[in-house]
């Protein structure tokens, strides 16, 4: 290759459709009027009609991410982990590359520290906690081994994850190029506070067009509203070089964070969008063929680019309405005696609905399902459908509404009264799993209670201390009360150390006591990944759980595997049984808070609410704690499960 990177063959054990290995570098040349052609057809439904998406297949060597969005990152190393191609990451951001390039990432998810030094180092995967025991069958080891003739094995398909600020060069290196920049609502002009400011997408596009010198595939990766792909289309045409073509793609995301790797390895869906000419399902095609490379074909979806763009804010909003439903009921069951759980429970068991997002909280929070619903009830009110943004803007008022009432709560429980009181507020993140702050509830529980002049202690084990302050700080009128007001705590027992009351706000593991089910008691246990059968292949397979400290982060890399007796797959084969190999994961299970110890150190009455339903009540009624949980009547009201 020109830029002295290695040509990179996939496995033997998952050959390229259609293609004899022999064919790869040559199909990856620069020089594309020498690249070989290959068929291939795709019928996919959608909206009661069958799509066909066919022709020639650009072949796609080299991904290049324009970045500027964190989540993005977890796309780019998975697709690097699981695909043939290679992927470089660029950004205007220097310090947020340095980070990509080093054994800190910028972002916290489980499991994406093990795929990026995969990815990147060349580094064996050995332990990979995005396979927690909450996967429910998601554990798959990617084989990461192939046998050599001599019986030696040895590490393939590795080291194509490449991290960069030189913008220029990935546009004109790359065959395909994602745009995932920020799309945050406007804070000024026209549309302020509802309408996606695109200046990042405008900008981005313009200098894709400005660099290209032959043609290139664009994918708009980003949440955008529906028909932003039109502008990229004019811009891009408007600006492009004599002979250069381009073709618009939608590719849009529908991760979660704290669930982000599992997700790409084994997505619901791959959703793209493409123009309905022969270009276009060329183009989607070829990111399909990308796709088809760890994704059931089943499972990538096409469809033209209008429906794609809004498909994305179209399931946001309807992830975020249901979690505003169940938030609603859980007034009505603090005010009537029953419990949220037991509703949302019995709700779930409905094939129709179904249990997903049915947990009541102190409300959403998250980069996109604000700004998302706030894209929609723009745009419908742009096509004067006032009505149709009403229903959506409902669903921000419920979940502001919803942070206020918990608040109001805590605030009568403590006899009206917070001045000089001191909370500990256990968790800043949006949601577990994840170090992502963003519109995170805290942030408004934490003001509410500053300007009610409480001091509060503030705990969260992902969340830095810097990033806790910039959104505390972002907006506020009154810094100097803020951090007179605020401390942030390095653990839990130094946050609740003479506090008159705790609240949990994110619903992390370890603030939990409430015994899980998913963790069997048994002594010595061991938690196996991935069964290995004689064919050698990986069959998805929770064993047990082990108790244990909680995992240091990034996780240390444990010895080399015992080598599987010649067998390929196994990512650390420990022993093996009537049944094969298992493979052990090092990750153990987070140690949980003593409650105990918090209460000893505490003022009376002791307080404790529950914004999650994470805590088991009557335990902790028991150390002589007064808990007020979401969603259930108040201790002081509540006599045999009926409100006086």
């Amino acid at each position: 290759m020109p830029d002295g990177r290695p040509v990179h063959k996939r496995a033997s054990s998952a050959p390229t459709p259609s293609l004899r290995a022999s064919e790869i570098s040559t199909i990856f040349n620069r020089n594309t009027s020498a690249v070989p052609h290959y068929g291939h057809e795709s019928y996919q439904e959608y909206d009661g009609h069958t799509r066909n998406v066919h022709g020639t297949e650009i072949p796609i060597k080299l991904l290049h991410w324009i970045i500027v969005d964190c989540v993005e990152g977890p796309i780019s190393a998975v697709t690097a982990f699981k695909s043939d191609v290679e992927v470089t990451v660029v950004d205007i951001n220097a310090d947020r590359i340095a980070a990509w390039k080093s054994n800190i990432l910028p972002i916290y998810e489980p499991g994406l520290h093990n795929i990026v030094c995969a990815a990147r180092d060349c580094t064996d995967v050995y332990s990979e906690d995005v396979y927690s025991s909450h996967s429910q069958g998601t554990r798959e080891a990617r084989h990461s081994y192939t046998s050599d003739p001599s019986g030696n094995e040895k590490s393939q398909s590795r080291g194509k994850l490449y991290f960069s600020t030189d913008i220029d060069k990935a546009i004109a290196d790359a065959d395909l190029i994602f745009v995932c920049v920020n799309t945050p609502t406007k804070s000024n002009g026209v549309g302020k506070g509802a309408a996606a400011d695109l200046g990042f997408v405008e900008a981005a596009t313009r200098n894709i067009a400005r660099v290209a010198k032959r043609n290139k595939i664009v994918v708009e990766k980003s949440t955008v509203p529906c028909r932003t792909a039109q502008s990229i289309r004019q811009i891009l045409s408007a600006n492009a070089h004599p002979g250069v073509q381009f073709d618009v793609l939608s590719n849009p995301e529908f991760l979660a964070e704290g669930t982000a790797v599992r997700d790409l390895l084994h997505p619901d869906r791959i959703i793209i969008g493409s123009a309905p000419t022969p270009a276009g399902n060329q183009a989607a095609a070829s990111l399909a063929e990308v796709y088809a490379q760890w994704v059931p074909q089943e499972r990538i979806i096409t469809m033209n680019l209008w429906s794609s763009e809004l498909s994305k804010l179209a399931a946001n909003a309807m992830l975020a309405q249901r979690i505003s439903n169940v938030n609603a009921l859980s007034a009505i069951c603090e005010a009537t005696g029953a419990d949220v759980n037991e509703v949302s429970h019995a709700c779930g068991l409905d094939s129709r609905i179904g249990p997903g997002m049915l947990r009541a909280g102190p409300g959403f929070g998250g980069s996109c399902f604000r700004k998302d619903i706030f894209n929609i009830v723009y745009l419908s009110e742009s096509l004067h459908l006032n009505e149709v943004a009403d229903y959506w803007r409902a669903i921000i008022n419920m979940n502001e509404y919803q942070k206020d009432r918990f608040t109001r709560r805590i605030i009568s429980c403590l006899f009206n009264n917070l001045v000089g009181k001191k909370l500990a507020v256990l968790g800043f993140a949006f949601k577990k799993d994840t170090n992502d702050s963003r519109e995170s509830p805290a942030i408004t529980l934490v003001r509410n209670f500053v300007a009610e002049r409480a001091h509060v202690a503030i705990y969260d084990p992902k969340v830095r201390e810097e990033q806790i302050w910039r959104d505390l700080m972002e907006d506020d009128e009154e810094p100097d009360k803020l951090r007179t007001n605020i401390s942030v705590c390095q653990t839990a027992y130094a946050a609740c150390a003479g506090a008159d009351a705790v609240v949990v706000v994110t619903e992390w593991e370890e603030f939990s006591n409430k015994t899980c089910p998913t963790y069997p008691t048994a002594n010595g246990p061991s938690f196996a990944l991935t069964k290995i059968d004689a064919n050698g292949t990986s069959t998805p397979k929770l064993l047990t759980y082990c108790k244990g400290p909680r995992m240091q982060w990034p996780p240390s890399v444990p010895t080399a595997p015992t080598p599987n007796s010649g067998r390929k797959g196994s990512l650390t084969a420990i022993n093996t049984g009537p049944k094969g190999a298992t493979v052990n994961n090092e990750a153990t299970c987070i140690a949980r808070l003593d409650w105990s110890r918090i209460a000893a150190g505490m003022k009376r009455p002791m307080y404790v609410f529950d914004g999650r339903n994470i805590l088991d009540g009557a335990k902790l009624e028991k150390l002589g704690f007064r808990v007020e949980a979401i969603g259930k009547a108040s201790t002081s009201h509540r006599t045999l499960g009926v409100v006086e």
